[in-house]
């Protein structure tokens, strides 16, 4: 028998990943205890981890303050986000700190300025040095309701610093923005995911999410005095007619009986409060969300709360559109404003100029862009994170739609073709189910398999190259097009980088070429950038004719054969020309069937397209450009020119051709 002393050692590191795929021991533990507590009748029995790290007891002591003291505390919003730096994420912490120093957001329109506990210009490629080998970092955006009353931020946003390093114990390492340019001013705040002693910095939910607001929310206080009742009182009338969810809902709601009735009268005798609880009842009835069931009794609409929350959010939406609009000097009714909805079954193709782009959210840097469309209305369209969307220069027209979270038809046949053959799938393998198939066409498959490995949607890559590929494989390739979409919700396909003007004009195959020359033309309302695309249509008809690649024949145009195809050479021509003495090389043109080798260099936007440039020993070639190049600048690549595309064997494995 053995024992009590006895023990089996296990070798290797502390924390390595044992059995249990891979699980650590704390997360053993946590996910034990939370299973328990779920089974408590009581949920005070319930654990979820929010109370581990440094903060916590700090943080349920801010939390628990006396509501009336706090109803007169200065109101400060901070949003948090933890960014893991594996993988991308360094140089996602790279384009974020280049970001928040972009032009435009200090008050005299200049660039940012970094700065941190100690300087007013800190150095942050020194701070993402420092940063390197950091498992996570801390991003945090703060906004004070009265921030407008600050001459600068900086000496705020250093004791807030400082009072959370006495908070956690810790010196923390930390760059911070100020940004001036919208309605709050508010400062962003990157921070370092390791303490004074080099280990990583854990910090409480509960500090995180209240602690650190009622922090700032002192300071502010301590600053300019704490809200006076004709302050409180002012606000609380503007919250009465206000479509957005507001704190006397949240009243309303918090008193609402079972059935969803609440009163119109409050229990305390407060003339005041029950005037703007009646004026708010009656607005939400014109909106739909109460009615008066009987004397001074309403019912509250089930989905109040989220109906407000997204008219609240439309209207911060309008207000966007109006700023940029004024900032393109245009003005525009309020019935010419739309949001591009994705999610909408009947929406369609928007095509249109992009008038400017921004962050609709700054702390998980997602983007919207703001486009004028044919059809004479100006769009508001979110397009999710910034590095799932190419930029775009302003005055492109492009054409946008939404991205369908299904199967595609790659996957279905790769499921068809691992169902016939025990799970497995190659190249070798898909031309033996379908000998008509041409290995550059099964090669797309194994593009979209490679794209699902890498992000862990449920397909193996064996070392022969054959892949293994699982029974419910549509629904994994459903599931990976879901987690696109919230990425980003949209395609957006690059119709011209011209802005109309300079189509007119150009010496190319340009967007109006094709719209004059296709037999579907996109419908266009004379109105908005619609009337200009008509107008530009007409020029540009006017400039064909001149240049004897169109003649008018009584009411109708006749266009010279193949006149697309000759605009694109005569432009390729010219740029190569240009090229040729700039490099020293020779240009080479590319024949459909044609073999394609080099080193790519860079993209060119052309009036015809974006074109890459591929350079050899002593020539260079100008084919058509993919996205999938621009993660291989300055590295050899492959490919065979079929008409106006070229498909790309990129990267190598262990056997067969290269993949992209």
């Amino acid at each position: 028998m053995a024992d009590d002393d006895d023990f089996r050692p296990k070798l290797g590191r502390i924390r390595a990943r044992g059995s249990k795929r891979g699980r650590r021991y704390l997360h053993q533990v946590l996910r034990a205890v939370a299973l328990a507590g779920t089974r408590s009748s009581s949920s005070r029995g319930s654990f979820y981890g929010n109370r581990i790290g440094r903060g916590s007891g700090v943080g349920r002591v801010l939390a628990s303050r006396d509501r009336y003291a706090a109803f007169r505390v200065r109101r400060v919003i901070i949003k948090s986000r933890i960014v893991k730096l594996k993988g991308q994420g360094l140089k996602a912490a790279r384009l974020h700190l280049r970001y928040i120093q972009r032009d435009g957001v200090t008050r005299e329109g200049m660039p940012g300025e970094l700065y941190d506990a100690d300087s007013d210009r800190a150095d942050g490629r020194a701070f993402l040095e420092r940063g390197e080998g950091d498992r996570h970092e801390f991003r945090f955006i703060v906004s004070a309701e009265d921030a407008a009353e600050y001459d600068e931020l900086k000496g705020f946003t250093r004791r807030l610093m400082s009072q959370m390093e006495e908070d956690l114990g810790t010196r923390l390492d930390w760059v911070a923005v100020d940004h001036y340019n919208t309605g709050h001013p508010h400062t962003h705040i990157v921070l370092r995911g390791r303490d004074d002693r080099g280990k990583d910095l854990i910090i409480a939910r509960d500090y995180i999410t209240t602690g650190m607001r009622e922090r700032a929310a002192e300071i502010v206080t301590f600053d300019l005095g704490p809200r006076s009742d004709l302050e409180i009182e002012n606000r609380l009338r503007m919250e009465v007619e206000q479509e957005r969810f507001t704190s006397l809902d949240r009243n309303l709601l918090r008193e609402a009986d079972e059935d969803g009735t609440v009163r119109s009268g409050t229990a305390v005798g407060d003339v005041f409060r029950q005037t703007l609880r009646a004026g708010r009842l009656q607005k939400l009835r014109r909106l739909g969300l109460a009615e008066e069931v009987a004397s001074g009794r309403w019912r509250l609409a089930d989905d109040l709360e989220p109906v407000l929350r997204r008219m609240g959010e439309r209207g911060d939406i309008i207000k966007t559109m109006h700023r940029e609009m004024a900032r393109e000097g245009r003005a525009r009714a309020a019935a010419d404003y739309a949001i591009y909805n994705p999610a909408d079954r009947n929406v369609r193709q928007l095509v249109g100029s992009i008038l400017a782009r921004g962050l609709s959210d700054e702390i998980n840097d997602r983007h919207y862009l703001i486009v004028d469309g044919v059809d004479g209305r100006t769009h508001y369209v979110e397009i999710g994170r910034a590095d799932a969307t190419e930029a775009l220069p302003e005055g492109a027209v492009v054409a946008i739609e939404p991205k369908q979270a299904e199967p595609r038809a790659v996957d279905r046949t790769v499921a068809e073709i691992a169902a016939a053959n025990q799970g497995r799938y190659s190249v070798e393998i898909h031309r033996r189910h379908d000998p008509t198939a041409t290995a550059a066409f099964a090669e797309t498959h194994v593009r979209r398999l490679e794209a699902m490995r890498r992000l862990g949607a449920g397909v193996d890559r064996q070392p022969d190259g054959t892949w293994i590929v699982a029974p419910d494989h549509l629904e994994q390739a459903a599931g990976h097009e879901r987690a696109q979409t919230r990425s980003s919700p949209v395609v957006i396909e690059t119709l011209s980088v011209l802005p109309l003007d300079r189509q007119v004009s150009a010496e190319g195959a340009t967007w109006l070429d094709r719209e004059l020359v296709t037999d579907a033309p996109t419908t266009v309302r004379d109105a908005g950038f619609g009337r200009a695309v008509r107008q530009a249509l007409d020029r540009r008809r006017q400039w064909l004719i001149e240049q004897e690649l169109a003649r008018q024949e009584g009411d109708r145009i006749v266009y010279r054969a193949n006149m697309l195809g000759l605009l694109r050479r005569r432009e390729l021509t010219r740029v190569a020309g240009q090229l040729s003495g700039e490099l020293g090389l020779r240009y080479a043109e590319t024949e459909p069937g044609e073999r394609v080798e080099g080193i790519y260099r860079r993209r060119l936007d052309l009036a015809s397209g974006r074109f890459a440039l591929i350079e050899k020993s002593r020539e260079f070639r100008l084919v058509p450009w993919r996205p999938v190049l621009e993660r291989n600048l300055g590295k050899t690549v492959s490919g065979i020119a079929r008409g106006d595309t070229i498909s790309w064997s990129l990267g190598r494995k262990r056997s067969g051709p290269g993949i992209s």
